[in-house]
């Protein structure tokens, strides 16, 4: 097996290609992103790669061998509101490069993240169902709607193996967020070490799905390498961790840090996260491929703070 990852210096990419190495081999996973060099030894061997740039993925694909591709390059939420049309174009013709590729090629597999933005605010908000309503309002919540509609093509016009997970929002203390609605629940980790305080950009009583950086890989794996022929969905599915509050986070880090403070100021972004769901039904996840979450909101913030402590120290 020889493993492409777009889109690899990313928030996910970065962890989930350490993941990879250890499990398939440091050779045998190629990564890869816009930037002209790897950061570092352990992203080796690396490729500079814009998706938009389908000869070069060609290229790519054909020099290393590669059967299977996790298609991470993605503009995310905040950002792509403030720049929408190239939100539009990395995130549907660089998935559609990536499909066309592993068509023409005969990639075996190609996993490609979803996320929770695909649900609007007519979708129901709580123990949000598998098969819903699906009306996103950001232009990342439509690129990935249409993403997901994309690869069940794929799937059923080609016979190509796609799979895919609709990420929450992602905490970790390795890599930085890139531009999503859900960054305040790692920014506030940095700024209680750093300050003891925080302004949150999100309202007190916000509630969100997220997940713990070390759930959300384990669990890529693991649909990864669920036999396809149990997978009733592909493309699509829900995928849930820890719901909380703005505020009930900082109660918890407040356990690790007793004069931590925080504020509010809601921004442009709490338009979007009204938008979506405060909690996931993943049901789907646990009965076609054994999910099972592994981090609750008390044992996720002891670990970030243990793990920022000595990252920042």
């Amino acid at each position: 097996m020889k493993i492409l990852v777009t889109g690899a210096l990313g928030q996910i990419g970065s962890e989930l290609t350490a993941a990879l190495k250890k499990i398939y081999g440091e050779k045998n996973v190629v990564t890869s992103d816009v930037k002209i060099e790897a950061p570092s030894e352990e992203f080796l061997p690396y490729e500079t790669l814009n998706v938009l740039d389908k000869p070069r993925l060609a290229e790519i694909v054909k020099k290393h061998n590669i059967t299977v591709i996790y298609h991470l390059a993605a503009i995310l939420s905040a950002a792509g509101e403030k720049n929408p049309n190239l939100c539009w174009d990395v995130n549907m013709t660089g998935l559609h490069n990536v499909l066309e590729v592993a068509r023409e090629l005969n990639v075996k597999q190609i996993v490609c993240p979803s996320s929770i933005a695909v649900f609007g605010p007519e979708t129901p908000r709580d123990n949000t169902p598998q098969e819903t309503v699906i009306l996103p309002k950001t232009m990342y919540g439509l690129t990935k709607a249409a993403g997901e509609l994309l690869c069940e093509y794929y799937v059923a016009k080609f016979g190509i193996d796609v799979r895919g997970i609709r990420y929450p929002g992602l905490i970790s203390y390795k890599t930085l967020p890139g531009g999503g609605t859900t960054d305040y629940a790692v920014e506030i980790f940095y700024e209680a070490l750093k300050k003891k305080s925080y302004t949150c950009f999100l309202s007190a009583d916000t509630t969100l799905p997220m997940m713990y950086m070390p759930d959300a890989i384990r669990g890529t794996i693991q649909l990864a390498e669920t036999d396809f022929s149990k997978l009733k969905n592909h493309s699509n599915f829900n995928f849930a961790g820890i719901s909380f509050s703005c505020s009930e986070l900082a109660a918890e880090i407040t356990k690790h840090i007793p004069d931590f403070k925080i504020d509010y100021a809601p921004d442009f972004r709490q338009k979007i996260a009204d938008s979506w769901p405060r909690s996931i039904d993943d049901s789907a996840s646990r009965q076609q491929w054994g999910w099972k979450v592994e981090y609750d909101l008390a044992k996720m913030t002891a670990d970030m703070i243990e793990n920022l402590r000595q990252k920042l120290s």
